[in-house]
């Protein structure tokens, strides 16, 4: 795993979610100008049926679980992480890694933060399995 790229091929050999998060994690480099700056490409790519086959697709694979993660499934409001961040020039030169689901992964919107902060306090915590009588008043 010392490829600066970041691929689906190796993150899915990494077994536990805190690793598939290491692995993915930018480390606070949020300052990196992204293509979400300009709007109007944003919206267009995201409205293309290309992008939205090739969601329903990296779904369907990840099983709608956080980074793919079984036994992490997402509820609500899933997204589509692209592994390596585009930029805006990815978009107009029609950059053929950005509809390709080696680079993508599903996640919920919390890991995505927690990705690009490289801050794990942001992720999701574990449900807590409850059972009667585990919380005693007095």
């Amino acid at each position: 795993m010392t490829s600066t790229i970041k691929t689906y091929r190796e993150l899915s050999r990494i077994k536990t979610f805190e690793e598939r998060f290491r692995y993915l994690s930018l480390k606070g480099r949020v300052g990196r100008s992204t293509f979400g700056f300009d709007r109007y490409l944003n919206q267009k790519f995201y409205d293309s049926t290309e992008w939205k086959q090739l969601r329903s697709f990296v779904i369907a694979r990840d099983l709608g679980c956080d980074l793919g993660v079984p036994d992490h499934e997402i509820h609500t409001n899933l997204l589509i992480h692209h592994m390596n961040p585009i930029v805006k020039s990815d978009i107009t030169r029609g950059e053929a890694r950005i509809l390709d689901p080696e680079f993508l992964i599903t996640t919920t919107h919390r890991t995505h933060n927690a990705i690009h902060y490289g801050d794990e306090s942001l992720l999701p915590k574990p449900m807590v399995q409850r059972s009667p009588r585990d919380t005693i008043l007095w």
